[in-house]
C-alpha cells in the first residue's frame, strides 16, 4: 500500500469517526423515541429490541392541541419570514451595492454594525411597543421585522454577491430604457438565485429553531409554535414525559433535515459565488 492510499484512509477513518461522534446524539434520540418510558435511561446505548411508536401516537396529542397545529403555526412563522428576508434583504443589498446616496458607507458601516448587536437588548423595547399596539400572541412581531431587513447578515451576503455581477449588465439594460426597478428585477434579481436560496435555507433553519423570541411574543397555547409545544412536555413537578418529548423532537427534526437533504447544494453554490468574480 502507497502512502498516499495510506494517508487517504486514515483521513477517512478519522472523517467517519467524526461524524459518527457527531451523528451519536441524533440517533440515540431516534432509538429513544422508539423505546417506551421506562426503559429510555436504563438502556443508554442504540440497541433496539423491538420498535414501538406508542410514544408517537401519544405525543401527537399529549398537549391541549394536537401536534399539528404547532406544525402549522412553525410553517406560517418561517414563510412568512423568508419573504419578508427575501424581499427587505435583497433591495437594501441592491441599493448598497449600486445605488449612490449620501452617507453610504456610514449606513453601510451601521448596517454591519448592528449584526454585533445581541437580541436582548431590542427585545425589551419590541415587546413594548408592540404590547401597546395589541399585537403580542400574534406572528406579526415574528414576521414584521424580518419584512424591514433587520438581518443584517443576509444583507451583507447579498451586497457581495451583487458586486461580483457585472455592472456591464446594468449599463445594457439602461441603455435599453430600463431604470433602478427594471434592473433590479430584471438582471439582478435572477442572478441572485444562489444568494436567496441560501437566505432562504438560513432564514428556515433559524427561524423554525427559534426559542427565545417565541417564547417571549406567544404566550397563547393555540399559539405556539414547534419549539414551544417541546417545551410543554417537560413539566418540573409531575415529571417530564420523556418518550413523547423524544418522538416530537424527531417529527420536529424531519423538516431540517428534508430542507438541509434537497437544498444543501444551493448553501454551498451560494456561499461559495458570494463576492466572486
Amino acid at each position: 500500500m502507497t502512502i498516499n492510499r495510506l494517508r487517504s484512509l486514515l483521513r477517512h477513518v478519522v472523517l467517519i469517526a467524526a461524524a459518527a461522534v457527531m451523528l451519536y446524539p441524533v440517533l440515540w434520540l431516534v432509538v429513544s423515541s422508539l423505546r417506551p418510558t421506562d426503559e429510555i435511561f436504563r438502556k443508554p446505548g442504540l440497541d433496539l429490541t423491538h420498535l414501538d411508536f406508542s410514544n408517537y401516537t401519544d405525543g401527537w396529542s399529549a398537549l391541549s392541541s394536537p401536534f399539528s397545529l404547532y406544525l402549522f403555526n412553525s410553517a406560517v412563522v418561517v414563510v412568512g419570514c423568508i419573504v419578508g428576508n427575501l424581499v427587505s434583504c435583497s433591495v437594501a443589498a441592491y441599493a448598497f451595492a449600486r445605488l449612490d446616496f449620501a452617507g453610504k458607507r456610514l449606513w453601510f458601516a451601521i448596517m454591519l454594525a448592528s449584526i454585533m448587536l445581541p437580541i436582548h437588548v431590542v427585545i425589551v423595547p419590541q415587546y413594548v411597543i408592540y404590547s401597546n399596539l395589541g399585537l403580542v400572541n400574534t406572528f406579526i412581531p415574528l414576521i414584521l421585522p424580518k419584512m424591514l431587513g433587520t438581518d443584517a447578515f443576509f444583507i451583507f451576503l447579498m451586497v457581495q454577491f451583487i458586486r461580483g455581477i457585472p455592472r456591464q449588465l446594468d449599463e445594457a439594460a439602461r441603455l435599453d430604457g430600463c431604470g433602478h426597478p427594471r434592473i433590479f428585477l430584471r438582471v439582478i434579481l435572477p442572478l441572485m438565485v444562489p444568494a436567496l436560496a441560501t437566505t432562504s435555507i438560513f432564514t428556515f433553519i433559524w427561524v423554525w429553531n427559534d426559542f427565545f423570541s417565541q417564547l417571549i411574543f406567544l404566550t397563547k397555547p393555540d399559539k405556539y409554535t414547534v419549539p414551544l409545544a417541546l417545551r410543554g412536555f417537560m413539566d418540573v413537578t409531575s415529571g417530564t414525559n420523556w418518550g413523547p418529548l423524544f418522538a416530537m423532537s424527531v417529527v420536529s427534526l424531519l423538516p431540517v433535515f428534508l430542507v438541509f437533504l434537497f437544498s444543501q447544494r444551493f448553501l454551498v453554490r451560494g456561499i461559495a459565488t458570494t463576492g466572486g468574480k
